[in-house]
């Protein structure tokens, strides 16, 4: 819990971190870096989107 003041706001930072890396990190399999771009390129373009809403 370092840097944390209780452990509710230990898990909800937990949580929003495992949403924003389930986006980012594409699943393990064996995919060409072509595909891992797009894959990141696509991330990047709803995490713009929903960033631009929610701001």
């Amino acid at each position: 819990m370092q840097g944390f003041r209780s452990p509710r706001d230990l898990q909800r930072s937990v949580n929003v971190f495992s949403a924003v890396r389930n986006l980012f990190v594409p699943p393990r399999s064996r995919r060409s870096a072509s595909a891992t771009n797009l894959h990141r390129l696509n991330a990047m373009a709803e995490w713009k989107s929903a960033a631009s809403v929610v701001a």
